[in-house]
């Protein structure tokens, strides 16, 4: 093999490379389209909420799960359950403690394909300090340019110290939160 072609091929190796790493580079969340709510029981009776404010970092490739990552990160002060009472309550120590805990964070370790835009997503939720490993089982679809991230993730709210002193008796207000979201994302290529 001859020096130019071995530079041809180093040259056009590193412009795949670059061009790859572009292209996960320009995945973006659309805010707009997108949403995180979370139901909790008070008393068993149904509390909708959602978060307002929060991002996502995504580095996914359906043909290359290995080296795919996502960061996703909730501002904790951005949480509202639609009533000022309620809303005044959510950033004090007893719940998310935002002064000391301003967001919370889903970092992914691994992504496993199950088929038909099926996906496990294990890794690291952390809220207010306390780091669980979770599985988030998410669905993709994609419509034109845009893929929609899609999922539900029970969890355990004293697991994250969500609710503390006598709002730990979980007769008042259940451990039990479902937390949903709809995240639609830009760049992501064809599943």
């Amino acid at each position: 093999m001859n020096l130019s072609s071995t530079l041809s091929r180093l040259v056009l190796g590193t412009a795949l490379a670059v061009t790859a790493q572009a292209a996960l580079a320009q995945q973006q969340l659309v805010p707009a389209q997108s949403e995180v709510k979370f139901t909790a029981r008070q008393m068993g009776v149904p509390l909708e909420g959602h978060f307002k404010t929060f991002s996502a970092q995504v580095a996914f490739d359906p043909t290359k799960l290995a080296t795919s990552k996502i960061r996703f990160t909730v501002d904790t002060g951005s949480a509202t359950l639609g009533s000022r009472e309620t809303d005044a309550e959510l950033p004090k120590p007893t719940w998310f403690n935002v002064p000391k805990f301003p967001q919370a964070q889903f970092e992914s370790s691994s992504i496993k394909a199950l088929g038909g835009g099926k996906f496990d997503v294990a890794g690291t939720l952390t809220i207010k300090g306390h780091a669980q490993s979770v599985v988030v089982p998410v669905t993709l679809t994609q419509s034109g340019a845009t893929t929609t991230a899609a999922g539900a993730l029970p969890i355990k709210r004293l697991a994250f110290k969500i609710g503390e002193n006598e709002w730990a008796d979980t007769s008042m207000v259940a451990d039990d939160v479902q937390v949903k979201f709809k995240l639609a994302l830009t760049g992501v290529g064809k599943l």
